[in-house]
């Protein structure tokens, strides 16, 4: 990490640690699922083919990430269950005791009934001849992986993910047919029949983001150094990874409207999407970028197939005034000067004969007078880079008026502006 006078922005990442022996509980939903399952002509009331997918995708996170020893899922939600010991990202998420998931998944379980039984008639009746509208009407009722720190991988025995459909999950003869789950969980006491989902809720852990605030949610790549070697790219900086990159995250603005600086969204002080809730702005956006980037791929390398899925992580963090947010950017920008010099310089060491150890010790305690001297001597001047690789980009909207001769009159548009400039020396300057 880059040491800089604005790293102090750092303060104002707050951490909201579940403290042991709660149980941490993730739930996904999936956005306007509805409008998609109909754009790609899902099969009505269920499509098996799409909820195979959606349990494909549990596996996988399953398989990645041993610390989740339970999932549970129907239509377009799953919920994932974390060991009790786990310190998976330092335990920040929802949480439970033992008896509230075992009430929590009656719930869930409950709701899939419901749910089911409802798009089931639902759509008998639309199939009988009757509109959407009036089926409705009909049956409305009332709303109710890791690294050790010398670098080598930590070796653990892996479980098989497999996919299981029981009447009851919340029964202690389900768990009880399963000795991993009591290993990791603990046990269930006897089934119970009645629930209060309002109960439930109470324990969902919200954080509202404060009002009046500049909120960022900076979103990273998980083991990307893995990935990027997996899929073969350029060393030190891939031009079409970029570009990807840069395209994603302006679809991405495409469809929240906010704004995006290195690998960073901004949405403006008076927003108010998602109510500000933390969770479902980051989970929304992490999602969005995660599905683009996979969308998008072939445009840019159509030779590549995965061998592992790209992923990403995310947080939000609230700045209260223009001028911590600048230097929030600026920090950033500082780190992609920092470890892009050092990057360049590390690749060609490599590339020239040394190993990877050798070429970190060599940098080991350089100064960026240093490896500009060092960069000289393969012939190259760091400042001649593209600014893509020494400054990344920025992705905005902006207003400008274009002159329309065949309509004879102004029109106000909006253009998206893709900008490689430099932040630092902005904030210098202001």
């Amino acid at each position: 990490m880059a040491n800089s006078k604005y790293e102090y922005v750092k303060c104002f990442e707050v951490e909201d640690e579940v403290m042991y022996p709660n149980i941490i509980v993730v739930q996904i939903d999936g956005r306007d699922f509805g409008s998609f399952s109909e754009k790609h002509g899902f099969a009505k009331p269920n499509d098996d083919k799409a909820l195979n997918l959606m349990n494909a995708c549990a596996i996988k996170v399953l398989e990645n990430f041993s610390d989740v020893i339970f999932a549970y899922g129907f239509n377009d939600e799953y919920s994932f269950v974390l060991k009790k010991e786990t310190t998976f990202y330092q335990r920040r998420a929802s949480c439970a005791s033992m008896e509230v998931l075992q009430a929590y998944l009656l719930w869930r379980q409950t709701e899939c009934h419901i749910s089911n039984q409802y798009n089931t008639c639902l759509w008998k009746l639309v199939f009988s001849g009757k509109s959407e509208k009036e089926a409705k009407e009909i049956l409305k009722v009332d709303d109710i992986v890791k690294y050790r720190e010398d670098g080598t991988p930590v070796k653990r025995p892996r479980k098989k993910a497999i996919i299981v459909h029981s009447e009851n999950v919340a029964t202690k003869r389900f768990w009880n047919n399963y000795t991993c789950l009591i290993e990791e969980l603990g046990s269930l006491a006897e089934g119970i029949n009645k629930i209060k989902p309002e109960y439930l809720r109470s324990f969902q852990f919200e954080s509202r983001l404060m009002l009046s605030t500049w909120i960022v949610v900076r979103v990273d790549g998980c083991h990307f150094h893995r990935f990027c070697e997996d899929n073969g790219f350029q060393k030190p900086n891939d031009e079409q990874a970029l570009k990807l990159m840069t395209l994603v995250r302006f679809l991405c603005w495409r469809c929240l409207r906010i704004l995006s600086l290195h690998m960073g969204f901004v949405l403006k002080k008076d927003s108010l999407l998602y109510q500000r809730w933390s969770s479902e702005i980051v989970s929304a956006v992490v999602s969005l970028f995660s599905s683009m980037y996979v969308m998008k791929w072939k445009e840019f390398f159509p030779e590549k197939e995965f061998k592992e899925p790209p992923y990403f992580d995310g947080r939000s963090v609230c700045y209260p005034s223009s001028e911590i947010l600048r230097d929030y950017l600026a920090w950033r920008q500082v780190d992609c000067h920092i470890n892009n010099q050092y990057n360049t310089c590390f690749w060609l060491l490599v590339k020239s004969g040394k190993s990877r150890t050798e070429a970190q010790s060599s940098l080991k305690g350089t100064q960026t007078q240093e490896k500009n001297e060092l960069l000289a001597k393969f012939g190259i001047d760091y400042n001649a880079l593209p600014i893509i690789f020494r400054m990344g980009s920025s992705v905005f909207r902006d207003r400008v008026n274009l002159s329309l001769s065949l309509l004879k009159m102004l029109c106000l548009l909006e253009v998206l502006y893709v900008v490689f400039d430099d932040i630092v020396y902005q904030a210098c300057i202001l």
